[in-house]
């Protein structure tokens, strides 16, 4: 029996699994893949997180992370507008982040268990029996489901929103190219939009949001580059001088942004598996980290006594939304703009016209900076002095 297992070891699992593993849970990280492995992410991290890294231990600019403050939009016809980003961030690859992540849960006693895939989470009369590789099986008194955009877990769950077909692919490369280390650009195109930024060791990631349609009307990802995304003059010149860093690109089918519950026949939902914003702002890394902050923080709370098992859920959904639900909408609406080349041309038009207007319209895609006090702190000293007692 566990206290906690945490299913999907992305950022949100990760961080939920350190903070409940440094109060002294008995904890279970299970992960399908194996470290180190790329993800379809953009790999731009706003800095609203960066004390609370620090405050568990990981700095990544002593692991290579890049500094970044500015943002560059272009059209698919060449138009562009360079805006500050006032809260800046860091570039930095899945590849590495998610790694040293599981090594710091290892370290505070959390039990990762790699390749292992969960087929079905079973509600028991006071805990969860999680089944995974047909054979294996756990009990936990607590399940937090962070499997990210979209699983076979979500279909054995029966969630709502896989009812909504989405129309998007992901597509991500890490290349070299001379990129101007402090920006992040977004390149629009008829269809979706790619965003280019450093991270670690002088590679670039160039991850690209695109409709299925499009990919099915050009016939592959190579056409498609092709006939579509070149059309933008900085997306040519990008693939013309690129050189990619690993044969093929990783891609990600069913890109779902639709609402989300919290929490599902009892099982916590963190990370994207609770709500995904518009990758064009940037800051799905952030709000991963910073969900599984607040539910460490809740289910902490819960152990030490201070409130029950019914307001661990109530508070979770009414914390989640105060924090993310207005950012989710305004990534929403900003989205219509995109892929569409007069809208995306319009919306440039319009805010060369104010800087401003668009300086702050981005900044209502950000959070403020908080550390682990934040949310844990306090409730993990009451729960280890319970523990000691």
């Amino acid at each position: 029996m566990y206290d906690f297992v945490i299913i999907g070891g992305g950022l949100a699992g990760l961080t939920t699994a350190i903070l409940l593993g440094k109060a002294g849970g008995k904890v279970l990280l299970l992960e399908k893949n194996q470290y180190p492995f790329h993800r379809v992410c953009g790999e731009y991290v706003s800095n609203e997180v960066l004390p609370f890294l620090e405050s568990i231990g990981f700095y990544p600019f002593q692991w290579g992370a890049v500094a970044i403050n500015r943002l560059l939009v272009t059209t698919p016809q060449g138009r562009a507008i360079e805006l500050p980003l006032q809260s800046g961030g860091f570039g930095i690859s899945r590849y590495l982040f998610d790694a040293q992540l599981a090594r710091i849960a290892a370290e505070h006693g959390v039990e990762v268990l790699q390749a292992c895939s969960v087929e079905s989470i079973e509600p028991r009369e006071g805990y969860f029996k999680v089944v995974a590789n047909k054979q294996r099986r756990w009990n936990a008194l607590w399940v937090v489901a962070a499997h990210g955009k979209r699983s076979a877990l979500d279909k054995s769950l029966k969630r709502k929103f896989l009812a909504q077909r989405s129309p998007y692919v992901g597509v991500k490369y890490h290349i070299e190219i001379e990129h101007k280390q402090d920006l992040i650009a977004l390149h629009n195109f008829e269809g979706g939009y790619c965003g280019i930024s450093r991270i670690e060791e002088n590679k670039s990631c160039l991850c690209y949001l695109v409709t299925r349609q499009q990919l099915k009307k050009c016939g592959s990802i190579e056409q498609l580059e092709r006939k579509i995304l070149h059309q933008n003059p900085f997306l040519r010149e990008i693939f013309s001088r690129a050189s990619r860093l690993y044969s093929a690109p990783k891609v990600i089918n069913e890109i779902s942004f639709a609402t989300k519950t919290v929490h599902e026949n009892g099982i916590l939902m963190c990370g994207d598996a609770a709500g995904m914003i518009a990758p064009l702002c940037g800051n799905g890394m952030a709000m991963a980290i910073r969900s599984g902050a607040l539910l460490a923080g809740l289910l902490l709370q819960h152990q030490a006594g201070n409130i029950s098992r019914t307001e661990v859920y109530q508070q979770y959904a009414l914390q989640w939304r105060a924090l993310f639900a207005r950012r989710l909408w305004v990534g929403r609406q900003i989205q219509r703009f995109f892929g569409s080349t007069w809208l995306t041309e319009a919306f440039v038009s319009f805010f060369q016209t104010m800087p401003w207007l668009a300086t702050w319209l981005v900044r209502q895609t950000h959070g403020a900076p908080f550390d682990r006090q934040t949310y844990v702190e306090d409730n993990q000293q009451v729960y280890q002095s319970k523990l000691g007692s």
